[in-house]
């Protein structure tokens, strides 16, 4: 495999049309990295380095969708504001720790999560689409920070689905709706994304040129999701999620048995 350093027109085209497709998709429920990181390895970028510059190119689409989300006033700052650095802490340490941990045996779980959610949203017909939240409470604190934590923790290490579990996480513990539960989603998610990157960046595993690239059709394509998402609402990013969930669950269970 090469580094691609270089860039040519159809390249610089197939990264742009990816780029917003990709950003597009993950600002409303997460799982924009089942079609970013794909496109990185088939144009032969190394595995680790495909890694860094899509976590490069995730985070400015993560941060321009945040601020969009915050802008329109779709999440709930007090929350954000105690989670956000459990995120970042999690990713942190998760991108520190990737290679002490078989990526098969975090592949399965997550498959198996995924799974789970899946038919929970699936069969909750009303899941997320009214708001129950009560206000931050000592019980959803208690399961939230760690849970947090968690998840930050595979988006540093492993990362596909990062952005559907924070999603469902505030959907299902906090009680948000799609909408919110979105909003509040890509800010935690622009927080792991920005620790696992800067974990690449001192290890020197990214393309620069590259994740600029893609990053700048990103900023396009995460914008317009989350101010789609906000407009039409849950009846748009609940079967978006499903669509999203079940496509991440098959191209996972895909590899897992063509690869071993």
């Amino acid at each position: 495999m090469t580094r691609l350093f270089e860039l040519d027109l159809s390249t610089i085209a197939i990264l742009t049309v990816i780029g917003f497709i990709s950003a597009f998709i993950d600002s409303c429920v997460g799982g924009g990295g089942l079609i970013s990181l794909p496109a990185l390895l088939g144009l032969g970028i190394d595995p680790y380095y495909a890694l860094g510059t899509n976590k490069m190119a995730g985070t400015m689409s993560s941060a321009t969708s945040s601020m969009t989300f915050i802008s329109l006033g779709k999440y709930d700052r007090k929350l954000m504001t105690i989670l956000f650095p459990v995120s970042f802490a999690g990713a942190l340490i998760g991108a520190k720790t990737v290679l002490f941990i078989p990526p098969e045996v975090l592949r399965i779980l997550v498959i198996v999560m995924m799974a789970l959610i899946f038919v929970y949203t699936l069969v909750n017909k009303k899941f997320g689409r009214e708001a129950r939240f009560k206000g931050i409470t000592p019980i959803t604190l208690g399961w939230g920070i760690p849970l947090t934590f968690l998840i930050g923790f595979y988006d540093g290490f492993f990362g596909p689905g990062t952005g559907s579990f924070f999603v469902f996480l505030m959907v299902l513990l906090f009680g948000f709706d799609f909408v919110i539960g979105a909003g509040n989603g890509r800010i935690l998610n622009f927080a792991s994304n920005l620790a696992a990157l800067l974990v690449f960046i001192l290890e020197g595993k990214l393309i620069f040129l590259t994740g600029l690239t893609m990053g700048i059709a990103m900023l396009a394509g995460a914008s317009l999701g989350a101010r789609v998402a906000v407009k039409t609402g849950v009846r748009y990013v609940r079967p978006l999620f499903l669509i999203v969930s079940i496509s991440l669950i098959s191209k996972m269970v895909y590899e897992l048995i063509f690869s071993s």
